[in-house]
């Protein structure tokens, strides 16, 4: 899971992570993290937000944080980011808060997506929690800005 990668500038595209992860000798995990933000982008994700903890905790490598508008939202985006990801032959391990929806936790091991009502995100607040964690900014065709989803630390 957590890798002492020669790599500081990890990038998260799929067709350069393949060539990263060959270089570390790990599983290409990079590409489904991409996966994941589009399904949720497909569904009209708020706020999405990814935070790199491969430095500051060993149980996960990155968190992605979004929102929903209501709880039906938040469960057709956790419902998109599972399906996506289970095309691509990625099953999660276990997703946790599904029927209330108002976090909608989601574990892929090597990442974990966390899908939030607004109300119960600005009360928990993980971007706040886990400040020390680098925010790796978004590609430009989930924000429709320039910029990659790279590591910013």
């Amino acid at each position: 899971m957590k890798q002492n990668s020669p790599i500081k500038e990890q990038v998260l595209h799929p067709e350069q992570t393949a060539k990263a992860a060959k270089s570390r000798g790990n599983a290409v995990t990079d590409e489904r993290v991409c996966t994941a933000l589009q399904a949720a982008s497909d569904k009209k994700a708020l706020d999405m937000v990814v935070l790199d903890l491969r430095e500051v905790a060993s149980f996960t490598d990155y968190f992605i944080i979004t929102s929903g508008t209501n709880t039906r939202q938040v469960q057709a985006i956790s419902d998109e980011v599972v399906e996506q990801l289970k095309k691509q032959g990625t099953r999660a391990l276990r997703v946790e808060g599904y029927n209330t929806a108002e976090w909608v936790l989601v574990d892929y091991g090597d990442f974990i997506v966390h899908v939030f009502e607004d109300k119960a995100r600005r009360f928990y607040d993980l971007e706040r929690l886990w400040r020390d964690a680098g925010r790796v900014p978004l590609p430009s065709d989930l924000t429709g800005t320039e910029g990659s989803l790279r590591n910013e630390r």
